[in-house]
């Protein structure tokens, strides 16, 4: 029933991508960028624009409603890529040492990671695999939608995971940080190994930024997915529950994996809530208009 796009308007999660890589563009020029950079970030955004500007105008015949909607999983991944290019060279690391004595208190002081490890590989591993699942959790929310016959409303979906992700990119060159299994190599690390945490390391090896850690991006995307899903098919709501219980555990296992600092974690949270609430009340009052 929605294989094709049915309409040229634009989408919501389509307008908050353009409103960021117009942001993105327009702080390039701001900031003490070199010129390469700046022409880098200045030629991604108006790539990006283009392809967002021009999706809903072709005929439906070319843009599938299914290819329209999962453009949007890559324009997320093409955000955090090219916001990895405002990273400045930093020295002091105050904000990461002001930030490791929450993780101190939380995972040593009160014997989180201690807890943790007397599971053995099992708990720590369950750990790994939810942080290696934040790739996953839009395209399986994606899939949940459409396998219950309600991919019109993806855009509710993905405008909450948009908005969330974008939202916390666009504060990281104002926090610059490095995480904390960079800082302070081996400090509250846990000492038991698993594939999945040689999988997660190899990842942010090849494909992980430097700009900042602060909000984190996958708390902030794992729970606007949640949202999103809660609010694009309330009346299955133990989905969007089960999704958000996801970023509650993908939140964890950014502390205790050393990806990032607790307030980083919390940031992420409070972030997806803001950008979700934003998105409700639009969604909210289009559905109003369109009743009137």
């Amino acid at each position: 029933m929605f294989l094709f796009a049915n309409d040229n308007r634009p989408r919501l999660a389509e307008l908050i991508l353009a409103g960021y890589f117009a942001y993105t563009a327009a702080l390039s020029l701001l900031l003490p960028l070199a010129p390469s950079i700046r022409l880098q970030v200045i030629g991604a955004s108006l790539a990006a624009l283009a392809t967002l500007h021009y999706l809903g105008r072709f005929p439906a015949r070319f843009v599938p409603e299914m290819l329209r909607t999962t453009l949007l999983l890559p324009g997320v991944l093409l955000a955090y890529q090219q916001i990895g290019l405002f990273a400045q060279p930093q020295s002091s690391h105050s904000l990461e040492r002001s930030w490791v004595y929450w993780d101190r208190l939380l995972l040593a002081d009160w014997g989180l990671t201690q807890a943790i490890d007397s599971t053995g590989p099992l708990l720590p591993g369950a750990l790994e695999l939810l942080y290696l699942m934040t790739y996953a959790v839009a395209p399986a929310a994606l899939a949940i939608l459409a396998t219950a016959g309600r991919l019109d409303r993806s855009d509710r979906l993905l405008a909450c995971f948009a908005a969330s992700a974008v939202s916390a990119y666009a504060l990281y060159p104002f926090f610059p940080s490095e995480p904390p299994r960079t800082i302070f190599p081996g400090e509250l690390s846990s000492s038991i190994d698993t594939v999945f945490r040689q999988v997660n390391w190899w990842i942010l090896g090849k494909a992980g930024i430097h700009t900042s850690v602060f909000p984190s991006g996958h708390v902030a995307s794992a729970f606007g997915a949640g949202i999103g899903l809660l609010l694009a098919l309330p009346e299955r709501k133990v989905y969007g529950i089960a999704m958000t219980f996801v970023g509650a555990g993908i939140a964890l296992a950014t502390v205790y994996g050393r990806y990032h600092y607790a307030v980083d974690a919390l940031a992420g949270l409070l972030v997806a809530c803001l950008a979700s609430l934003v998105c409700w009340a639009l969604f909210r009052r289009r559905d109003r208009r369109a009743k009137a």
